[in-house]
């Protein structure tokens, strides 16, 4: 196949991708898409670009000129960047944030793989089949819209969503009604609905690396045996995971398979080929392997 004959090539037949977010020196994109890229074969270069806030509008022109296939957007830029884009997909306007950006002659569309990375991660190693399954979602900030958009594409039972201000729960859970059985409640409330719920998710900050002690709810209170889900990977298998499965006997299921499901996605958007999971997983572990023995 000639480079002119690939959609997502330049003039050289490479392919230029990138990652903007302020601070963006801990991102493992880097690693883990260029293991992917050169795992399919493909030339090219994926780079972090540290983008402050006040430069945005500037950097998302710059990457129609300077021939980007696309970029990932992380943390600030997720909301900030889509009134500089062209076009939006379904589940990213519905979660009101970008993390995607795909580049097709200019046209920039934004889209939003968070959501169905974690569920395609779930599926695949903890929940094969989410349809009628109880679920309890702790926290109510942008990445639980995200898993609640892609959770209610799977036709859950239902779902509770369970956060520090009960009034933002209810708020969220209101304003997806329409798509299914939805309940705000505050973190006071869990122990009195948990027992009914066959996967439990966390998405907030809590037990992230430094507060590596840290636990978003006592594990004593979730039944014995259910599915518990985390969304960090770092550390790879939080306090919370390590005591639900020690204390409840609970399935668990960190935060590594969302990232790396949530980027496989996005190369396939660029490249119009299938990710290639095992390297991108292998190159992603052993960053953040470096990462823990370096302590950085």
């Amino acid at each position: 196949m000639t480079a002119t004959a690939l959609p997502w090539a330049s003039e050289t037949g490479e392919i230029l991708l990138g990652v903007i977010g302020s601070p963006i020196a801990h991102s493992k994109s880097p690693q883990m898409h260029t293991a992917g890229l050169k795992a399919l074969g493909i030339k090219g270069a994926y780079v972090p670009l540290h983008v402050h806030p006040g430069s945005l509008g500037e950097t998302i022109s710059s990457i129609r000129t300077l021939g980007f296939r696309g970029i990932n957007v992380t943390l600030p830029h997720k909301v900030a960047v889509i009134p500089y884009l062209d076009a939006v997909d379904r589940s990213a306007e519905a979660i009101g944030a970008v993390n995607t950006i795909v580049n097709n002659g200019g046209v920039l569309t934004g889209y939003n793989t968070d959501g169905i990375g974690y569920v395609r991660s779930l599926k695949s190693e903890a929940a094969s089949d989410l349809a009628g399954r109880r679920i309890m979602v702790i926290g109510a900030g942008g990445a639980a819209r995200g898993i609640l958009d892609a959770l209610l594409l799977e036709r859950p039972a239902s779902v509770i969503i369970a956060n520090r201000s009960r009034e933002k729960a209810a708020e969220l859970a209101e304003s997806w009604s329409g798509r299914g059985d939805l309940k705000g409640i505050g973190l006071g409330e869990i122990e009195e609905y948990v027992q009914g719920m066959d996967i439990v998710i966390n998405t907030t900050s809590v037990g992230m690396h430094p507060n590596v002690d840290q636990m978003p709810i006592d594990p004593d209170i979730l039944p014995e045996g259910i599915v518990v889900s985390d969304l960090i990977y770092n550390p790879l298998h939080t306090r919370f995971l390590l005591e639900s499965e020690r204390r409840k006997g609970c399935v668990i299921h960190s935060g590594v398979g969302m990232f790396l499901y949530q980027g496989a996605y996005a190369l396939e958007y660029w490249t119009g080929r299938p990710a290639p999971i095992k390297e991108m997983r292998q190159a992603l572990l052993e960053s953040l392997g470096h990462e823990s023995r370096t302590g950085n």
